[in-house]
């Protein structure tokens, strides 16, 4: 099974951090700024597991999960949402769109590498 992991985050800064927290733990971690540019790379990539802000400009994460689940091969991929967003509606949102799970940012890096481990191998 495949280790890669598709970060679609509008902030380098997250999107390196997620790198820097499960690369050593032995996971491909490719990054993606925005929800369209996050689809190309799912299009031409074998994920294992993608992890999705909500707030980004050009495709939101709502819309970015839809489009993935809409997609047969996205069908049983994990998708967590890494996210300031908080708001329990926005959670179910989310949800509804076809997210696995949610983390708030910041996150905890043992959570960050707990969560990969148990929903991408």
């Amino acid at each position: 099974m495949s280790r890669t992991v598709l970060t679609v985050d509008d902030s380098k800064a997250i999107r390196d951090m997620v790198a820097f927290t499960l690369e050593p733990q032995g996971y491909r971690v490719i990054g993606a700024e925005h929800g369209a540019d996050g689809l190309s790379k799912f299009r031409s990539e074998a994920v294992a597991l993608v992890i999705t802000d909500l707030n980004m400009p050009v495709m939101n994460g709502i819309e970015f999960i839809r489009e993935l689940r809409a997609d047969p091969k996205g069908a049983g991929v994990p998708v967590v949402m890494l996210t300031t967003e908080s708001k329990p509606e926005m959670k179910a949102e989310g949800k509804a769109a076809g997210a696995t799970g949610w983390i708030s940012k910041p996150f905890d890096a043992a959570m960050l590498v707990a969560v990969a481990k148990k929903l991408a191998g």
